[in-house]
């Protein structure tokens, strides 16, 4: 009996123990998590009023620059925090992420259809990039431009452009860093007792933006995506796909042969139609809502994105035959050049038609008179903002310190770029080449002139 005894005391001492060291280190783990958040600069604001507290409703507040540092240190804990159990392993020991998983910001749906065409990937980014720069060159002169989607991640963007709901919490996301804290930030498991609230139950409840700005970002996106994989069909690229099997069309002369490696739109389409839009289609809202009313207009919009690659296409023609006789013309499909597709989507952003959810859930016209968007047209739910002043909720860096064209009327101007608080004008020095002329053989001299001219910027 006695031994029976001692041998209880002792299990329950080892009990005992192993709470309290499971205890110690759940505080050691919160104390690490607060360290890093501060470290991060990432303060939790409680809500003000009893009212707003029973809604739980909150302000994370994140600065606008977190430096490579911060976020190394981040990507270290986010790593000791998700691979299990055995947390204290030391890194290297650890198997390498699958390349999927390795990129921030793919939905499951996305990771999914990554892992089943991992080639693809290079094209979507691609893809993505290029309709960045485009979109950064069709609003150069206007007040949005463009600079706050730099460096999102090209898999998933969350375009934070336009104003917020009243009734939804206060983000302030770091332009550069967003797409990979938000991630990071559901993968901590913070405990709801250590400030009260699930951080990651407001970052999925936030009010994202849904301006015009943010239906041609969706739209350029998409197409960019469709012109890339199409393109990276063509030259072989990718396993799956090959040269376009695009039917002949009618209006062709028959003694040309319809023929040659055109570009495969019919595969670029589809495939970004699952890639893209299966983020939309995985987020399960509410009939009615806001937020099913922003899936639609994603969807809507990322539709005319990839219908713009489709309608700027064309068939292009090429003679064959002894000192250009022309004796056989072949013909195929061929892609737009991207600049087309893009001053396509910006008039189609000129135009685009303002639209609300109703109860079935379904889009429709805000104003009954306005004509009925196709297809090919960009929908928005929300008015944009005016973008004059640096405002990282509505996405707006604001026009101080952007060079402005004093003489022009347009949007460029400086009384419309500077929204009527002036500008600045320096003396500037340029270096140029000029008086250039062609030497034989085989060489371009020129001289360097020097001449001032007159920099404005916006106050």
């Amino acid at each position: 009996m006695c031994v029976k005894f001692q041998t209880n005391a002792i299990a329950n001492s080892r009990d005992t123990e192993l709470g309290r060291s499971k205890l110690r280190k759940s505080k050691e783990e919160a104390t690490m998590r607060l360290f890093y958040y501060v470290l991060l600069g990432i303060f939790y604001t409680s809500p003000a009023g009893a009212a707003r507290r029973q809604q739980a409703n909150g302000t994370w507040i994140i600065p606008d620059r977190i430096n490579e540092l911060k976020m190394r240190y981040l990507y270290s804990f986010f790593n000791l925090q998700t691979d299990g159990a055995d947390s204290g392993r030391h890194d290297a020991e650890r198997p390498g992420p699958a390349p999927c998983k390795a990129l921030p910001g793919l939905s499951p749906g996305q990771g999914r259809l990554c892992q089943l065409y991992k080639d693809h990937m290079n094209a979507v980014a691609l893809g993505a990039k290029q309709a960045l720069g485009e979109c950064k060159h069709q609003f150069h002169n206007r007040r949005w431009n463009c600079s706050i989607l730099d460096d999102v991640n090209v898999f998933g963007p969350v375009i934070t452009i336009g104003k917020f709901s009243s009734q939804s919490e206060l983000f302030v996301l770091p332009a550069k860093v967003a797409q990979e804290l938000i991630p990071l930030l559901q993968s901590f498991l913070i405990p709801a007792r250590m400030f009260g609230y699930n951080p990651w139950i407001y970052f999925i409840n936030a009010g994202i933006a849904a301006s015009r700005e943010s239906a041609f970002a969706h739209a350029l996106a998409a197409a960019g995506v469709a012109h890339s994989v199409s393109r990276s069909c063509r030259d072989g690229q990718l396993s799956s796909c090959g040269c376009s099997r695009m039917g002949r069309p009618k209006e062709l002369k028959k003694e040309w042969v319809w023929g040659g490696c055109g570009d495969n739109l019919e595969y670029g389409y589809k495939f970004t139609q699952n890639f893209v839009d299966v983020r939309e289609k995985e987020r399960k809202f509410k009939r009615g809502t806001r937020e099913q009313g922003r899936v639609l207009m994603n969807l809507h919009n990322n539709e005319a994105g990839r219908r713009a690659v489709i309608k700027q296409s064309k068939v292009t023609c090429k003679c064959h035959g002894v000192s250009g006789s022309c004796s056989l013309i072949t013909c195929w499909q061929q892609l737009a050049n991207f600049r087309e597709i893009g001053d396509y989507l910006r008039d189609k952003y000129d135009g685009a038609t303002e639209v609300r959810v109703n109860r079935r859930g379904r889009l429709q016209l805000r104003d009954p008179q306005v004509s009925i968007p196709t297809v090919y047209d960009l929908v928005y739910l929300e008015e944009s903002p005016n973008y004059c002043v640096r405002d990282s909720v509505v996405g707006s860096l604001g026009t101080q310190g952007r060079p402005c064209n004093r003489t022009s009327p347009d949007v460029d101007g400086c009384h419309l770029l500077c929204c009527g608080r002036g500008y600045n004008t320096v003396r500037s020095t340029l270096r140029e080449r000029c008086h250039c002329r062609f030497k034989w053989c085989c060489q371009v001299e020129c001289k360097t002139c020097i001449r001032s001219v007159d920099v404005h910027t916006c106050k």
